[in-house]
């Protein structure tokens, strides 16, 4: 059954915790939607109220396109152990660029992680979980390092250039904003 809350518990928080991965969902009304999984140690609760995760560079930014048109986003955990949950994050996202005033603030909770692109924040306007009950178990092998691989032998120049040309623009021809400076 499912249930909503106003606000993240300390015991979403700990499931939040304890997974390895987690999914973004965002889109326009006349975009895409896009569904995107993440991994690594990219995700910090901020309060029962914000959390945010490091964006590492992709072959696409749609989130942060759909952000700066919509600014929806939800963000989903799902349990793959022997106790069956599933968590939701619903709310309002928005894109921190290297460009922004909060970029310090915000970069300093996490970690050096080859690669990062923004900081993706999200302001929660309610929380889900439900059963689970259908989703199969796996066992979790470890995080691979293809992208950090990928991303370090890119250097930072080899990064920008990437970024300018894949990053600038949705797959629906939405404008990213990443390298653009501040409004």
């Amino acid at each position: 059954m499912a249930r909503f809350y106003p606000a993240l518990e300390a015991r979403h928080r700990d499931f939040i915790a304890a997974q390895k991965i987690f999914f973004t969902a965002s889109g326009t009304a006349t975009s895409r939607l896009n569904l995107s999984p993440k991994g690594m140690d990219s995700l910090r609760v901020l309060s029962p109220g914000r959390v945010a995760y490091l964006d590492l560079t992709g072959s696409g930014n749609e989130t942060a396109a759909h952000l700066r048109h919509d600014g929806r986003l939800t963000l989903m955990w799902t349990s793959f152990d022997a106790d069956p949950l599933i968590l939701r994050l619903y709310g309002r996202g928005r894109a921190v660029r290297r460009q922004d005033a909060d970029w310090a603030e915000l970069r300093a909770h996490f970690p050096a992680l080859p690669g990062e692109r923004q900081l993706i924040v999200l302001d929660i306007d309610s929380v889900q979980t439900s059963c689970g009950y259908a989703v199969p178990m796996y066992a979790y092998r470890g995080e691979r390092d293809t992208l950090a691989r990928w991303a370090e032998k890119k250097g930072p120049v080899g990064l920008l250039d990437y970024w300018r040309e894949k990053n600038q623009v949705s797959i629906d021809g939405l404008p990213t904003h990443l390298l653009e400076d501040q409004p």
